[in-house]
């Protein structure tokens, strides 16, 4: 009977197990956040803000660990593969799991193997020009590479990225060849701008240089013109079809609780509704968010069609 009783309970423990887990506070050790481009980048400039506010509200520490390399692609699959557990997570701009996957054969599939968890941050892609260039606005831009063609170039991040796609519709809408160069990450490409390698220069991150006047703004692309410079037009005022909205995103491992996911979520939405956070992302071209898991997935399959239609016709390959 002992026997028998003691097998009962072990068995009765085993089942239990599972809810018992589930029900285990979170977090109970440290959160790492993966960021999928080098240091100093647009996506490392929206993520590192929030470290610390996260680990005063989850009561753990929470660390970055840059991950840059193939259009993002490589972090992206370190976090698909890494356990479902509540303790990786992974921030990255809309290119890597929209429309990178549509463009090159990644070791993820961005609706399988990821679970969205907040779009928390949106960003001001900014059109800047290098002052030996010479040109303030689209139309001066626009007649000078007709009048000089071939001449002109554009420093962007990445192939496959949503900065190729704004240089490719920018040439077809307006009938110039602006050459697109891309570089790995945002952290390299500003530096060879700022020295003049590349004319033009399409990233968040050259916000800091146009408000000490070393750079011009001649056009944003987002869905309204920034507060700060209500004279520089969106490229959708001249170009419909260029209006296009960038943003952060946040996912988990696939199969990663969905209380755990609700409460990162969450956690993410309080910092974002915080003026001291929209007065940090601000100085980088960004602007927090807030949004449900239900609604980033949403976006994520919206911007998947839309993006992956361009894609197509411009046969963007990155094999």
């Amino acid at each position: 009977m002992r026997i028998c009783l003691a097998a009962l309970a072990a068995a009765l423990l085993a089942l239990a197990a599972p809810a018992l887990a589930q029900t285990a506070p979170w977090p109970t050790r440290p959160i790492k956040i993966i960021v999928n481009y080098q240091p100093g980048g647009s996506t490392d400039n929206a993520t590192r803000p929030y470290t610390q506010p996260l680990a005063a509200i989850l009561g753990q520490q929470v660390v970055i660990e840059n991950k840059g390399g193939a259009s993002g692609a490589i972090g992206l699959e370190a976090a698909a593969k890494s356990p479902p557990d509540g303790y990786t997570f992974v921030t990255t701009p809309v290119a890597s799991p929209v429309i990178v996957p549509q463009a090159r054969k990644v070791g993820y599939d961005t609706f399988k193997d990821l679970a969205p968890v907040s779009r928390f941050a949106d960003y001001t892609v900014i059109l800047t020009a290098h002052p030996s260039l010479g040109v303030s606005s689209i139309p001066e831009l626009v007649a000078l590479s007709k009048r000089k063609p071939g001449t002109l170039n554009l420093g962007g991040v990445g192939v496959g990225t949503l900065t190729q796609l704004i240089a490719i519709m920018l040439n077809k809408q307006s009938g110039t060849d602006i050459a697109y160069v891309p570089y790995r990450g945002a952290g390299e490409a500003l530096p060879d701008f700022l020295a003049g390698v590349v004319q033009l220069y399409l990233d968040p991150n050259a916000m800091p240089h146009v408000q000490a006047g070393k750079v011009k703004l001649i056009s944003v692309v987002d869905s309204a013109r920034l507060s700060e410079y209500p004279d520089v037009p969106m490229l959708s005022e001249l170009y419909p079809e260029l209006d296009f909205v960038g943003w952060m995103g946040m996912y988990a491992p696939a199969g990663t609780p969905p209380d755990i996911i609700r409460k990162m979520s969450d956690a993410m939405n309080k910092v974002s509704a915080t003026p001291e956070m929209a007065a940090t992302l601000q100085k980088f071209g960004l602007r927090p968010r807030q949004s449900s898991p239900e609604q980033f997935a949403a976006d994520t399959k919206r911007d998947w069609d839309r993006y992956g239609a361009i894609i197509r016709e411009a046969k963007i390959t990155m094999d």
